[in-house]
């Protein structure tokens, strides 16, 4: 059967409505009559709304396939399915997902193209059929649909005979290779042919390598010793005031059974169940060295904050508070403990999780140049100024420099850029947020590289909606509509805490209702984008997901809870 290009669909993006929130996409494509240049980037008269997942020199075309049209009628009891429904600028007749393979290149009209992926998994197929489902449903089915790079430019037209020229690298189909990443039980096998195509688009490869390195370098034996589930008492063993709004909080185990050693730069997430109720969750930064016998968590009063205004005040010594392990991806790498040098910055009490890795430093002894930048607002503000200073007095190489906000000005890129800070460091930020973004770009414009770059935030992650457009949403906030009488599930970043309803359709739908920022794609259970680390409870899922998500984690697109939630969201 020779194969053969039925329709050629195009469509420029635009803002659609879609669950109170407008959408920027080009997922709705149509189909035209006569000849269209195909482009590097684009068919003439097409456009893709997000080019984070969609569009881009490796992702010019979308293909799918008169076939699957037949099989989704068949499947979803749909009449209405015309081509070009599925996002796709090529609806071809042949070149099933599981007969191409990554690397193919075919001739279409006067054009040349490569198959460099297959279809990105992504909510805005599912809103423009009307079946949310459809993520996963294209994935579970093996048929995705798939990109081309545009080799040779030139006029394609529906009813052009479609020729292959070239087979791909270790001959991997469409179907195989999303099969690879979405599915479980991979072949370790395939996944080291993946990352040997070269037509395969580099965020793929990417993601290959990831799963690959898991495999071939698993995490050693014993390296989660003494970590925890849910949350555990431990006791206050000591309290230290460090300035005039910091106080450090010195845990050590309930029961006298050692504590997971955290990595420098990690937090605590404390559950304060006599503080308020509900009981406020909060999450501190660990700021001493890392121990196996005892924590300490400093932190600054704030004249409202309910968790803070506890901890300074009415918290005594032997008194127990609840805590979850530490976690958090803020911390001081391993292999980089002696590697370039390394730039520590903060302000306020942004300090400790910098003092952490400051501390780690000193203890092993550390030679490589480390530079100590931190700026408070005044002398009698400075916590741990004494500490810092006698650690970076006994390390070689070591510079330190304060500041006071309300003497000598902020930190700036002409103050950074006067210090002759080396180019090839690795640099660590905690602050507050305008000040990370001030100092990152500052860092970048003296010619840091940006990858080297790491910041801390107290608060929520920046959130992953692709496609959403529109003003920033207003801090979050219990949700409208009558309260549940569900399970709690608290948002412990966002320090909220929201009876459940059964109306709801997941655990993501309850945080946007409650404005807590997010980050998804798929919202069906398949790419994994909102999987979160849960402090405590359990969840149940609908549908299920197509992989489960990591221990300890939850899909919270899919997820609804079963007993009381602490997410790290």
């Amino acid at each position: 059967m020779v194969a053969r290009l039925l329709s050629l669909n195009v469509g420029m993006p635009a803002d659609v409505p879609w669950h109170g929130k407008t959408v920027h996409t080009g997922i709705f494509k149509y189909p035209v009559e006569g000849p269209r240049m195909a482009r590097k980037l684009n068919i003439d008269g097409d456009g893709q709304g997000d080019l984070g997942g969609h569009g881009g020199e490796m992702r010019a075309v979308l293909v799918y396939q008169r076939q699957s049209y037949d099989f989704w009628r068949s499947h979803l009891g749909r009449d209405d399915l015309e081509y070009g429904q599925f996002g796709e600028n090529f609806t071809v007749d042949g070149l099933t997902d599981d007969e191409v393979h990554i690397g193919d290149r075919y001739r279409i009209g006067e054009a040349e193209f490569e198959v460099s992926q297959p279809r990105v998994t992504c909510y805005r197929v599912g809103m423009r059929l009307g079946e949310p489902r459809l993520p996963s449903l294209l994935v579970a089915h093996h048929r995705p649909g798939f990109y081309l790079r545009v080799i040779t430019e030139g006029p394609v037209r529906a009813g052009d005979e479609i020729a292959r020229t070239r087979v791909g690298r270790h001959r991997m189909s469409v179907a195989a290779i999303d099969a690879l990443l979405y599915l479980p039980d991979r072949d370790v096998g395939r996944l080291r042919e993946a990352v040997d195509i070269p037509a395969l688009s580099q965020g793929w490869q990417g993601s290959f390598r990831e799963l690959l390195d898991a495999v071939e370098h698993p995490a050693p034996a014993g390296s989660d010793s003494g970590r925890w589930t849910g949350f555990r008492p431990l006791r206050v063993s000591r309290i230290v005031s460090e300035s005039a709004t910091v106080s450090s909080i010195h845990l050590a185990a309930d029961d006298g059974a050692p504590l997971a050693s955290p990595e420098p730069g990690q937090y605590l997430t404390l559950r304060l169940a006599d503080a308020a109720d509900p009981p406020p969750v909060r999450t501190y930064s660990l700021s001493s060295a890392p121990s196996d016998a005892e924590y300490r968590i400093s932190v600054k009063r704030e004249a409202h904050g309910v968790a803070s205004t506890y901890l300074h005040a009415r918290l005594r010594v032997g008194d127990t508070v609840e805590a979850a392990a530490p976690r958090g991806d803020f911390f001081l790498s391993p292999e980089d403990h002696e590697a370039a040098p390394v730039l520590l910055l903060s302000a306020g009490v942004g300090v400790t999780p910098v003092l952490a890795m400051l501390h780690a430093l000193a203890a092993r002894r550390s030679r490589r140049e480390i530079w100590w930048l931190h700026t408070a607002r005044s002398a009698t503000e400075h916590a741990f100024a004494v500490e810092a200073h006698q650690l970076l007095d006994g390390l070689d190489g070591s510079h330190e420099h304060v500041y006071y906000t309300a003497a000598t000005g902020r930190l700036d890129h002409d103050t950074l850029a006067a210090l002759g800070l080396p180019v090839h460091a690795t640099a660590y930020l905690c602050g507050p947020g305008p000040f990370m973004t001030a100092m990152r770009d500052a860092l970048v414009r003296i010619g840091l590289d940006p990858a080297r770059i790491h910041t801390e935030l107290f608060g929520a992650l920046p959130p992953i909606n692709p496609g959403l457009t529109g003003a920033d949403a207003p801090a979050p906030h219990q949700p409208p509509g009558a309260t549940g009488t569900g399970p709690r599930v608290t948002f412990a970043r966002s320090g909220l805490t929201v009876p459940w309803r059964d109306d709801r359709a997941s655990v993501l739908e309850l945080a946007e209702a409650c404005d807590v920022p997010t980050r998804w794609s798929c919202r069906t259970g398949v790419c994994h984008t909102c999987q979160t680390p849960v402090l405590s409870g359990t969840v149940r899922y609908g549908p299920d997901p197509l992989e489960p998500p990591s221990p300890g984690t939850a899909l919270v697109c899919c997820a609804r809870p079963v007993t009381d939630l602490v997410l790290d969201l």
